[in-house]
């Protein structure tokens, strides 16, 4: 399987034509059987936008490169900057990802594709706009063919089903869940049916499907990437100064895929035009790592434990800090039991859900969040970056209400220290169980640095 950076470089230097990749992840779309992660394609759309990648690189003889856009591997060089006046082609159409196949998840609007929300009631609902990233990818180049299976309006961190589309599965064991509710954007990396995708997590659902299913999966600095376009159909966007613990980002089968996507899709919404600070080190012995691998509220399986034990081995030897325990001042417990209280707060300032809570409870829960925010950050000056588990479990069996013994709400004890706070989070593939199962480890970095996560992640994947 190539990359999105990997592919966009075979496009770029003459080896495979937009038009020949496009059509090959289609065929492998229409021939898929058991996986069931892509539920909506453009066809015609597709292959019309490849010719128009290859006619533009036949045309300016390399645009992308003579524009300076391109560095190793075919993505964004590590100081670039992505906006419509540095992209290049024609009306501003062009740069990294030129030619590359790519899908999103179904909640985002693609003009004149179904925006269902895994929804019966939005069945027949189809978008007049582009969301705000799917704008950007273009933009970069990116060919959007199709949309990613969800699950039922989102509702579950840990499996994707809903009455329209029906189930995903796993394609590392088809009884297995690629998790939720980006469950459709994960398998269809994992199954070789696209090349990047785009979805959002609130409670884990980029980052638990990424690891269940093997690939790379970001949760960016919360507000990093605007959200419009983003909305249940029907919804009128607003801006809101609210809290918003919601998050879109990139899922992909390489960091640098994740860089090259968030650097083409966040800023903000206008003038747009951002540059991602720059990584705090090039090379793996120079970072200062937290690790925890272990807590008695998500105990680990022995497969994630191991798959832990020898990436931790790994980085040891390369020389790398490693500095065990949680921050100092943070209770995992109390913290993951803040955020199911914060997403009770969600929902009542944007979603329909009745409450109770009071004004006074509003503003002591924003004072709890900032505070949270700012003892990790006070860690985040001694600490590049945080290793943890993703999830205390490999992918489970469809349908399953416990999960090694553990209730199935277990899941999100991980991902909720870096949801609560809004700091960056990725999830990256380490290994994978005796019978194949892919196992993920997630890292946490700085405030706005999500390159620092990044960057170590690439590195550490070798």
């Amino acid at each position: 399987m190539y990359t999105a950076g990997e592919i966009a470089e075979r496009i770029r230097t003459g080896q495979v034509t937009s038009r020949e990749v496009t059509e090959e992840l289609l065929a492998r779309i229409a021939a898929d059987t058991k996986v069931n992660a892509v539920v909506e394609v453009r066809r015609e759309h597709a292959l019309a936008e490849a010719d128009r990648a290859d006619a533009l690189l036949a045309e300016r003889g390399g645009l992308v490169e003579r524009a300076g856009l391109v560095g190793r591997a075919g993505v964004v060089g590590r100081d670039g900057v992505v906006g419509p006046d540095s992209l290049g082609g024609q009306g501003g159409w062009g740069g990294p990802l030129l030619g590359v196949p790519v899908t999103v998840k179904d909640c985002f609007n693609v003009a004149g594709m179904r925006t269902t929300w895994g929804n019966p009631a939005f069945a027949e609902y189809v978008a007049d706009h582009d969301a705000l990233v799917v704008e950007r990818l273009q933009r970069a180049g990116a060919i959007v063919v199709g949309k990613t299976n969800v699950h039922a309006m989102l509702a579950d961190f840990g499996q994707t089903a809903n009455e329209i589309y029906g189930r995903t599965n796993n394609p590392a064991d088809l009884d297995r869940t690629p998790g939720g509710s980006s469950g459709g954007a994960a398998a269809a990396l994992a199954a070789d049916l696209t090349y990047l995708e785009y979805g959002s997590d609130l409670v884990g659902s980029i980052r638990l499907p990424a690891a269940y299913c093997g690939v790379y999966g970001l949760k960016p600095t919360n507000g990093l990437v605007p959200l419009r376009g983003f909305e249940i159909p029907g919804t009128p966007y607003l801006p809101t100064e609210l809290p918003v613990l919601s998050t879109i980002g990139p899922l992909a089968r390489s960091a640098a895929d994740l860089r090259t996507a968030l650097r083409a899709t966040a800023g903000p919404e206008a003038p747009y035009s951002y540059k991602l600070r720059p990584p705090r080190h090039d090379r793996l012995q120079d970072y200062r790592v937290g690790i925890v691998t272990d807590h008695p509220s998500a105990p680990v399986s022995s497969e994630v434990g191991d798959a832990l034990s020898d990436t931790i081995d790994r980085l040891a030897r390369s020389g790398a800090k490693i500095v065990n325990n949680w921050p100092d001042g943070v209770d995992a417990n109390e913290q993951a039991e803040e955020f199911g209280r914060q997403v009770e707060l969600f929902f009542a300032l944007h979603g329909d859900s009745d409450s109770d809570l009071t004004a006074a409870d509003v503003r002591d829960l924003d004072r709890r969040r900032m505070q949270a925010r700012a003892g990790w950050q006070q860690y985040f000056e001694d600490v590049d970056v945080f290793l943890c588990p993703t999830s205390f479990t490999v992918a489970f069996p469809h349908g399953s209400t416990t999960i090694d013994g553990q209730p199935y709400e277990t899941q999100v004890f991980w991902i909720a220290h870096a949801s609560l706070t809004g700091h960056p989070a990725l999830s990256m593939p380490i290994g994978h169980t005796p019978a194949g199962l892919p196992v993920g480890a997630q890292v946490i970095g700085p405030w706005h640095e999500d390159d620092t996560a990044i960057t170590f992640a690439e590195l550490l994947a070798g």
